[in-house]
């Protein structure tokens, strides 16, 4: 009897334990996306999600949570348990802005996220309609000077990327449009498309189609280095403005207190796809580069990019609608 008793609670205390990296992943795993099915950060989560199932022999199942400019995703993530089986891949406005624009301190990337490491970096390319009168970053900027507030500027959103670098390059170089925010990419687009705004940030991922077809007109990227898909725009730091260098970040996070040998596989499987050639060739069309860190480089990332956006938020005064 005694001897049944012993075998009984060595099974308990292994069901209770924490998983291991040896054991994880035995069942299912969740990727939170904090957008609607369709867009970049969700097209870099499956790309992902495929290969982990394939190297890891369990099924990443993506659930998208939208909404709050990702706030009820990222609150969602935030109360999961850290056994590895929910993560998330968030991004720029989720992760850094979303608490800070509503007001509401639902989490804390830095005490409730634990950062495994980038996916992707997709620039913002500065393209205007045919119509405005500019052909270089230099022109452009001549017109906003001399006719403060008449040029428009197609925003996805209060607090995206997209609509902080604006805020930024008003501030830093004196300018002045009117800010137009739409309910996402697409129908910002579809007003720059017809001429009802005169000009956007935008990730490449939505507007390199557009740009090719001369329906707009690309006169400047955010990246470090000219893209290999607009190899004659060039970037913002090469003209003098090595400030305007917002990207869009798609990283893979698990809750904070998740085990460390489960950390770590999934870091090493991970910086293992994002080397894989097809896997840089997906994330190249989708307008953006593959680009792993180790968790201590991407926690830093986020602490500069943390500190360089937070007072454009706050100068701004941006507020969720």
């Amino acid at each position: 009897m005694r001897l049944i008793w012993i075998a009984i609670a060595a099974v308990t205390a292994m069901l209770a334990a924490p998983a291991s990296g040896q054991q994880w992943p035995a069942r299912n795993v969740k990727l939170i996306v904090p957008y609607p099915a369709g867009g970049n950060v969700d097209s870099a989560a499956r790309i992902v999600a495929d290969k982990l199932q394939e190297k890891l022999g369990q099924p990443f199942v993506i659930e998208n949570k939208a909404g709050a400019g990702g706030m009820i995703a990222g609150e969602a993530f935030a109360k999961s348990a850290p056994d590895g089986y929910t993560l998330f891949v968030g991004a720029n406005g989720p992760v850094l802005f979303a608490t800070e624009i509503n007001k509401r301190e639902a989490y804390n990337w830095k005490k409730d996220f634990m950062p495994i490491s980038t996916i992707s970096m997709t620039p913002l390319v500065l393209e205007v309609h045919p119509s405005v009168q500019a052909t270089t970053l230099k022109e452009f900027l001549d017109l906003a000077k001399r006719e403060p507030g008449k040029l428009t500027m197609a925003s996805p959103g209060p607090g995206t990327t997209n609509h902080l670098l604006s805020e930024l390059m008003q501030s830093s170089l004196e300018l002045q449009w009117v800010t137009a925010h739409y309910r996402g990419n697409a129908p910002a687009i579809n007003d720059l498309l017809g001429g009802q705004v005169q000009f956007a940030f935008d990730q490449l991922t939505v507007s390199l189609q557009h740009i090719k077809a001369g329906l707009f007109r690309a006169l400047a990227v955010t990246s470090p280095h000219r893209l290999k898909s607009l190899p004659d725009v060039p970037t913002f730091a090469e003209l003098g403005y090595k400030d305007l260098d917002g990207q869009t970040f798609t990283g893979l996070f698990a809750p904070s207190g998740t085990p460390a040998p489960i950390v770590d596989k999934l870091h090493e499987t991970l910086v293992a796809i994002l080397k894989d050639p097809a896997v840089i060739d997906k994330f190249e069309k989708l307008g953006g580069e593959a680009t792993p860190m180790t968790p201590g480089e991407f926690k830093a990332y986020l602490e500069r990019e943390d500190a360089k956006w937070i007072p454009v938020v706050r100068k701004a005064n941006i507020r969720a609608d």
